[in-house]
């Protein structure tokens, strides 16, 4: 089994659309239909939005093997949120690439629609 038709097993399992991932991920809706319909698969570059959208591991993805769930994957960082941190976020997402901005965006999207 390729790299996209794992993705799209398990859209399938998780019930999300591929309009959906577009909104999770920042990847447009036309690349993810490319990979349906010409075969092909995601860039290297993807790869770990496409996991932490669809909530699974890098190894799960890419092989069909291991954590089926990216429960433990980002380590939880304990910070206390006063404005000078608001305002050093705010700066560095300023100086990111567009391409992380979008990512960053992203992550924040699958954030929002995480049950906690």
């Amino acid at each position: 089994m390729t790299i996209s038709e794992r993705v799209f097993q398990i859209m399938e399992e998780k019930q999300i659309t591929q309009y959906r991932l577009s909104k999770m991920t920042g990847i447009s809706t036309k690349t993810i239909s490319d990979w349906r319909n010409k075969k092909t698969n995601p860039g290297a570059d993807k790869i770990m939005v496409i996991c932490e959208a669809l909530q699974v591991s890098p190894e799960m993805l890419l092989t069909g093997r291991g954590r089926t769930e990216m429960t433990d994957s980002l380590p939880y960082i304990e910070a206390d949120f006063d404005k000078e941190t608001e305002g050093q976020l705010i700066e560095n997402f300023r100086a990111f690439s567009e391409d992380k901005k979008a990512r960053l965006m992203a992550y924040m999207n699958m954030l929002e629609n995480t049950k906690e």
